[in-house]
């Protein structure tokens, strides 16, 4: 059967993206981000998955305003990236895994958890940021990725409890695929930031931080704290980080298992007007 191996948890903001193809990695303001990633890079070669579920959020690329669907698992054979604004950033085309998307959707679905199926779907800097972090600039990805979108955009948005339960829901399909694949879940976005108003450029680093502890030994806390606290202390975007909820939710531990390993923690402010964090767990 298919089993998830590790989960990765790491921010998405969009010009770390701008900063890797425009080769400015080594710049003063830049270095001490990517250098704390170089350990995850190497990490990420010696245990190099067979798919990376990757969950994320659109940006407003893939749906529009018009119709936004709370969850939504890709299961086309590939994903272009999108063009935002600037044109598509010069990375890989996303190869997807359908059979296994597929057989996610079916078995999340009959657990009562409701998915938009998508077969057709940009991919933009929330799933190629992560992978460029991870994985570098490769000529082509180490292997399939599935996108999963999670609206946390347009209100209302699903609450971190529910992405809790989602996540398991998620590692009960994968355990169910009769096919030795190992699969590592990725939970992006955040962490403290926001983008309008008073309080534009707000960042929490002690709110972060804790999140991060808590998010490693008592997630299931975690998952019951309400949406106020994350806009209150962690700023309007911060609500990505129920996104990672969904990832360690996944995990061995939560159904009984052993405590997973922790690999790396990284934690760097600011990227852009973001604060940046980093976790990797692994099953064991």
């Amino acid at each position: 059967m298919a089993k998830i191996t590790a989960s990765v948890y790491t921010s998405h903001v969009p010009a770390i993206g701008v900063a890797i193809d425009l080769g400015k990695t080594q710049e003063p303001y830049w270095q001490p981000l990517f250098a704390g990633y170089e350990p995850s890079k190497q990490w990420m070669k010696d245990n190099k998955p067979d798919v990376i579920f990757l969950v994320y959020n659109d940006h407003a690329t893939a749906f529009s305003l018009d119709v936004i669907p709370t969850f939504a698992i890709g299961c086309a054979a590939e994903f272009q990236p999108a063009d935002e604004g600037w044109g598509p950033r010069p990375v890989p085309m996303v190869k997807g895994h359908p059979q296994l998307a597929a057989h996610i959707a079916q078995s999340v679905i009959q657990d009562d958890f409701d998915l938009t199926i998508v077969n057709k779907m940009p991919v933009d800097h929330g799933l190629t940021v992560p992978l460029s972090l991870m994985c570098g600039q490769p000529e082509a990805w180490p292997c399939s990725v599935i996108p999963f979108h999670v609206n946390v955009v347009q209100y209302p948005v699903p609450s971190g409890k529910r992405c809790f339960q989602l996540g398991q829901a998620i590692r009960r399909a994968v355990e169910s695929y009769d096919e030795p694949l190992k699969v590592q879940i990725w939970g992006t976005g955040g962490m403290s930031h926001q983008l309008q108003g008073a309080r534009a450029g707000l960042i929490n680093k002690a709110w972060d931080n804790a999140f991060l502890d808590r998010l490693i030994a008592d997630p299931a806390g975690q998952a019951e704290v309400p949406h106020i606290d994350y806009v209150r202390e962690a700023g309007s975007e911060g609500i990505e980080l129920v996104m990672w909820l969904i990832a360690r939710g996944a995990m061995a531990d939560i159904k009984g298992g052993p405590a997973p390993t922790l690999r790396q923690r990284f934690y760097h402010v600011p990227a852009s007007n973001t604060a940046v964090g980093h976790l990797i767990l692994e099953n064991n």
